[in-house]
């Protein structure tokens, strides 16, 4: 592409007043004239916060990406976006991923930008960047933050999030002292990077590499190796010459790479997060995806690693053992092996050779460490477009089950009833969560792993069957049926649902079935009524309005599909 052809160019080209006024005021840094000569201008999208713990570390990773960009003869400006960090933000990081695609796209379209290196870690910031980038359609590289060090708690490994969830549950069952468990805070996150668990972060950088959006190895880098900031650094290189080649966003993000990052999800034990974040994004380029393709394309699929939530391992461990390239290989005989990655090479190209130095870790596709694991897509009078549940971190013998709903209004009444002795509730029954969807919450929040009754965990019961219409932390586990779409509060049947009202799971054969009649179920909806908005004003408000359901990917009506990168009117 020559640099007439630039966006930058309808900037920093101009020989009149608003050409002065594009490159004059950058020049207060410091900046010399030669850089407005028509090389390419990178933007780098950080989302840096220090609310935000799993990107603290990104003003070092978006310096690295800087010295690429120079090396490689670009010029570099770097641009903040609103940072979604899971763990301080309320009321989910969720509500926002939206409206953060909106500012990355946006930002991107108004400023002089040829291309664009995405910095993310925390669980929302990945889809949030990759659906605004991709509704610009520039050359893209992803990077990834990188997951912690491994949690070290009294001789033993823990993992963020999956050991918080197993020693609450303990705390609660009286078997943890709560001493011990304000000791094990400092000793389960002790360095810089993203949960080191395969939870959604994890999960979603290795959905980056499996796309081909992300260079070789950008799964499983811890965010303190130097081969992270190595990978910045190439990243930097990499996408000068993406602007020279016009590789852009959607030559990578095409139905093959899709189908990949499914099989992908299924060998890692992915979260069931990617589900409805690879639905948005596959909306923003227009590449048809369907829930059913989850389930059509992963679930007879075998997870290969061992890793916390469905397994033993932690993400330093799976680095160690040759990360998600080892993974692809084990794969190569279900892959699209022809599709294209950032650094211009196919995804078999990039990863036929690489080597796994431990099998215990990454099994083998012959001998893998549980079959059939891929995210299961249920229906069913109970979920009439859908719902998800995750085999690999399930109990199996709850799997196929009938039991009594025990039925939470909302987040609130669960919180308040779940510790109640008086609960009407034995282990056979099913715990059922409404309210918590897209519109419910709003935003859809990660409660859908819902805490068991006090008295069934001091009887030793681990494991419930749950059933909601929000999410859950890529980190946890359970036998948990999520997104049930059409959520509670758009209409959906879990409205419906009465305490004492039979249920029942067949996930072998994908079924989720409400025991009760259509003219009772005719009855009980002439008296629902709708909520509504949870606020009149802002954001939410819009949020509200507009959200799409969870089986199409939960973005906003009005931001499915792209509006590219043309170059806007001047501003004087």
């Amino acid at each position: 592409m020559g640099s007439a052809l630039r966006r930058s160019q309808a900037w920093f080209g101009r020989q009149d007043r608003d050409g002065f006024i594009y490159r004059s005021w950058l020049k207060n840094r410091g900046i010399p004239d030669d850089q407005f000569d028509g090389r390419p201008v990178i933007g780098i999208c950080n989302t840096f916060s220090e609310l935000t713990p799993c990107n603290a570390h990104f003003r070092t990773l978006a310096e690295q990406v800087k010295i690429g960009v120079w090396e490689s003869g670009g010029f570099p400006l770097e641009f903040p976006v609103m940072s979604l960090g899971e763990t301080l933000l309320r009321p989910t990081a969720m509500l926002f991923r939206n409206l953060v695609s909106m500012d990355v796209e946006e930002s991107i379209r108004g400023n002089p930008i040829d291309a664009v290196v995405l910095l993310m870690g925390c669980d929302k910031t990945t889809p949030a960047l990759l659906m605004g980038a991709a509704s610009c359609d520039l050359p893209t590289i992803g990077v990834s933050g990188g997951p912690m060090l491994s949690g070290k708690f009294r001789g033993a490994d823990i993992g963020s999030g999956t050991g918080v969830w197993q020693m609450s549950e303990a705390v609660r069952a009286g078997t943890l002292p709560i001493a011990e468990f304000r000791e094990a805070e400092s000793c389960m996150h002790r360095s810089a990077g993203h949960c080191m668990t395969m939870g959604t972060a994890s999960t979603m950088a290795s959905m980056v590499e499996a796309l081909g959006v992300g260079l070789p190895g950008n799964a499983a880098y811890p965010a303190v190796d130097a081969r992270r900031n190595l990978l910045a650094r190439l990243a930097g290189r990499r996408i000068v010459q993406m602007v020279e080649e016009d590789l852009k966003l959607s030559r990578i993000l095409t139905r093959g790479a899709f189908e990949n990052a499914i099989r992908v999800n299924a060998a890692i034990g992915g979260s069931t997060n990617a589900v409805i974040h690879l639905l948005a994004l596959a909306g923003r380029v227009g590449v048809p995806l369907a829930l059913a393709d989850w389930d059509a394309l992963g679930h007879d699929l075998p997870c290969l690693v061992d890793l916390q939530p469905s397994g033993r391992f932690l993400m330093e461990d799976f680095c160690y053992a040759g990360g998600l390239p080892a993974v692809i290989r084990e794969l190569g005989s279900v892959l699209d092996r022809e599709t294209l990655t950032v650094n211009g090479q196919t995804l078999w190209e990039n990863n036929r050779e690489a080597p796994n130095y431990n099998p215990a870790v990454i099994h083998p596709f012959s001998s893998p460490f549980k079959p059939r694991a891929g995210i299961a897509v249920l229906s069913g009078n109970l979920c009439p477009r859908g719902a998800v549940i995750k085999p690999s971190a399930a109990t199996p013998a709850l799997l196929k089950h009938r039991g009594r709903a025990v039925v939470f209004e909302n987040s609130d009444e669960m919180h308040a009833k779940v510790n109640d002795e008086g609960l009407d509730v034995d282990e056979t029954c099913v715990l059922v969560l409404k309210n918590c969807g897209p519109k419910g919450y709003p935003g859809m929040a990660e409660v859908g792993n819902m805490p068991l009754p006090a008295k069934l965990l001091r009887r030793g019961i681990t494991d419930m069957v749950r059933i909601s219409d929000g999410r859950m932390s890529g980190t946890a586990y359970g036998t948990v049926v999520l997104h049930v779409a059409p959520e509670a509060a758009a209409g959906g049947p879990l409205a419906l649902v009465a305490n004492g009202d039979m249920i029942e799971l067949d996930v072998e054969s994908r079924r989720l079935h409400l025991d009760v009649g259509e003219a009772e179920l005719a009855r009980r909806g002439r008296t629902w009524q709708a909520p509504g908005p949870p606020q009149e004003r802002g954001y939410t408000r819009l949020y509200f309005d507009h959200v799409l359901q969870a089986d199409t990917g939960a973005d906003l009506d009005f931001l499915v599909g792209a509006s590219g990168a043309a170059v806007p009117k001047d501003n004087h």
